[in-house]
């Protein structure tokens, strides 16, 4: 059994006993790690996942673009729309139902400079939550992705998170040393996957409860929350069984189905008009922001918009981190013979129009409510914010059907990023087996859902949020290395060098395809 699988196992097993032992102290542990480094690198997160998206849009437009990931005369093995939504399912999924209205309203009420409860204030609101959802998001999933589908697909090697690091700095470090590193970002890979699903996964469950609630009137105790845990757990798990091109694929198709139904229902139960013109709105102060929003440090403002920037885009942003091996693992596994312009724009592109068209829906109604309405949407929030989707129902038509159809939809999203997610882990500690042993994917899941029950039992959103950004921090670092190895060998790209010429790939060169393991 190689080194990864077994540190791995051992390190999540542990944190897994633990967690469920002592959550407390477990929280406890990861909130401080959080908190330090939320205060004294600041700067470093908020620059580096600018400088992702700056790279994503140099590989967009440049030669780069034309490169494909895969063999020159290589044919995509999913289609366009199946491809959508398999990487926006793993990509954010329920984290939009669950901010969808939340995340507008917070910042209209409680903006982070100005006075709250205002025009300026919602135009703001809408601002704030692209930034956090949008091109940063996307760039950080792209570079993750773009660097394991170029040496898994262009180069024919192991799809690992060291797979660059080992073939791209193999003439600067000996191979001891190497192999070293190489096993030490698979091990942080895979923590980080493992931290950021569990707290994504305790969030949702926690909307999940909430909204069985409001539809079928369940109480909403902790034991409810471990009986919708291990019903997801049993489904992931039978999902996983089956393979991407079955489970995966299937589920995914049917979130964008129902996700794109309750949005139309919104679109057109609500102040329609109002809430394509806040759309439209919120393009154009996002691009003019963007810029300047990408460097906004809060240095210069009072301590309390400074805590605004740690608690909310500081965090997001190590969220996506977080996210960032599993999503760029699996984004990277479904996106064989695209190129990379084409990578770029369905990667990046897309899935911010659609946040920002799902954003100005739902966030801009219950501003709507709040500033021309009844009121009262921002009480529910505060209130409980795994419920703000299900409370904002209330104010349209047919909220016993939405609710209902909501419950499916957020159940669904999380199967299928914990089944996407154990996909991973286990490609990951099986020397990049693009299709891992079925044994494997269960011991995965099983120990990811351990970690999830101890992060639900102190029935805190913080404390989730918490424990999906605990594994990116140090992973940071991988990121940036991953990316200097890219460079080093897509330069050397048959068409990057001449692109109109027939030449032969470094893999069919000479060049090791030894594995990254």
């Amino acid at each position: 059994m190689q080194t990864v699988m077994i540190v791995s196992l051992i390190l999540c097993a542990a944190i897994a006993v633990w967690g469920v032992a002592d959550p407390d102290s477990m929280t406890g542990a990861a909130q401080g790690l959080v908190n330090y480094s939320l205060t004294a690198l600041d700067w470093y997160f908020l620059l580096l996942c600018t400088g992702f998206l700056v790279i994503m849009a140099v590989m967009a437009f440049s030669r780069y673009g034309n490169i494909k990931l895969g063999a020159d005369d290589e044919e995509p093995e999913f289609s366009t729309g199946s491809w959508v939504a398999m990487l926006f399912a793993a990509g954010m999924g329920s984290g939009l139902l669950f901010w969808g209205v939340a995340e507008p309203i917070y910042h209209f009420m409680t903006p982070p400079v100005g006075e709250g409860e205002t025009a300026e204030a919602a135009r703001n609101a809408m601002v704030i939550t692209n930034l956090h959802w949008g091109l940063h998001a996307w760039s950080i999933y792209g570079c993750c992705a773009m660097t394991v589908a170029y040496f898994t697909f262009r180069l024919k090697l192991p799809s690992m998170v060291s797979t660059p690091i080992v073939v791209g700095f193999k003439n600067v470090f000996d191979k001891r040393t190497l192999r070293g590193i190489g096993n030490t970002a698979d091990i942080l890979a895979v923590i980080a996957v493992v931290f950021g699903l569990a707290g994504s996964l305790a969030m949702g469950t926690l909307m999940v409860r909430s909204g069985m609630s409001a539809v079928f009137g369940t109480d909403q105790s902790v034991t409810m929350s471990m009986i919708i845990i291990a019903v997801m757990t049993v489904c992931f798990l039978l999902s996983a069984c089956t393979g991407v091109e079955k489970g995966i694929k299937i589920l995914s198709n049917i979130n964008m189905i129902i996700a794109i139904v309750i949005l139309l229902f919104v679109l057109f139960g609500g102040p329609t008009a109002y809430l394509f013109q806040s759309f439209v709105y919120a393009i154009g102060d996002y691009l003019i922001q963007l810029v300047p929003m990408s460097f906004k440090t809060y240095a210069y403002t009072p301590a309390g918009s400074w805590n605004w920037f740690h608690g909310w885009t500081l965090t997001y942003l190590i969220w996506w981190l977080a996210w960032g091996p599993f999503v760029g693992i699996f984004i990277a596994r479904i996106s064989r013979g695209r190129t990379i312009r084409e990578f770029v724009i369905y990667v990046v592109g897309v899935p911010t129009i659609v946040s920002m068209l799902w954003f100005a829906a739902f966030g801009g109604a219950a501003i709507h409510i709040e500033m021309f309405g009844a009121g009262g949407i921002a009480d529910k929030v505060f209130a409980d914010v795994a419920g703000a989707l299900f409370a904002f129902f209330e104010y349209f038509p047919g909220a016993i059907v939405l609710n209902f159809l909501a419950v499916i939809l957020i159940f669904i999203f999380l199967v299928t990023s914990a089944d996407s997610g154990t996909f991973v882990i286990s490609m990951m500690t099986s020397k990049g087996n693009l299709n891992p042993d079925t044994k494997l994917k269960l011991i995965w899941g099983l120990i990811m859902a351990a970690i999830t029950v101890a992060t639900i039992v102190t029935e805190s959103v913080k404390v989730a949020k918490v424990m999906a950004i605990t594994g990116a921090i140090p992973f940071t670092f991988v990121i940036i290395m991953q990316l200097a190895a890219f460079f080093r060998i897509v330069r050397e790209d048959p068409m990057v060098r001449k692109p109109h010429t027939e030449v032969r790939h470094p893999d069919r060169d000479g060049q090791s395809d030894e594995s990254a393991a």
